[in-house]
């Protein structure tokens, strides 16, 4: 009798310790789209840094299907409110610049902005939103825009994980990208003179 006591007890703490270890490695889960971030400093000490969300192509056609030309129509998360693409996945992809610059020769302030784009087949339109927080586009606020502008998207290598970097480094200005799958979207960051 002590002995079926004494494993009854043994038992209850024993999953008391298994219950809830596994419940927190569930949490713990590793993401499909694991998060990136680059930073690149122009002139002595403008820092611009680019935070996302890696998605994969795994053999999955991306341009007009996965990530559709025009909005993407309106879902249970949108309330049916079409809305421009994320730019990557899960949380909204932001950039942070420590001052004022030009993106393509126009005004950005310092700060931090999501960058939405809408792809099509051929120029592409990219927005950097004041609201930088939250998941996805799904809440995006075209009056939100601190500076919207069309970019031509440029053939390229095959890339399997999308990704965000810079290219013609030239002391106070570079190329900003996002390159996924065959496609390079590039947009021009340079300081103010």
């Amino acid at each position: 009798m002590k002995r079926g006591i004494l494993f009854g007890l043994v038992m209850v703490v024993a999953l008391g310790l298994v219950v809830p270890t596994s419940a927190f490695a569930q949490e713990k889960k590793v993401r499909a789209s694991l998060a990136a971030s680059v930073s690149q400093t122009l002139g002595v000490d403008t820092v611009v840094t680019i935070t996302y969300s890696r998605p994969g192509v795994k053999e999955r056609k991306i341009w007009g299907d996965l990530v559709p030309y025009g909005l993407n129509p309106g879902n249970k998360y949108s309330k049916d409110k079409a809305f421009p693409w994320r730019a990557g996945a899960n949380e909204k992809t932001t950039i942070e610049l420590s001052k004022d610059v030009l993106v393509n020769g126009k005004a950005l302030p310092a700060g931090k902005y999501s960058i939405h784009m809408v792809p099509a087949e051929g120029d592409w339109a990219v927005m950097f939103n004041k609201n930088s927080d939250g998941w996805g586009s799904y809440d995006y606020d075209e009056a939100q825009d601190a500076l919207s502008l069309k970019v031509t998207p440029e053939k390229a290598p095959f890339q399997e994980w999308l990704r965000f970097g810079f290219d013609d480094l030239a002391g106070t200005s570079a190329v900003a990208y996002l390159h996924w799958e065959k496609l390079k979207v590039p947009f021009t960051i340079t300081l103010p003179e």
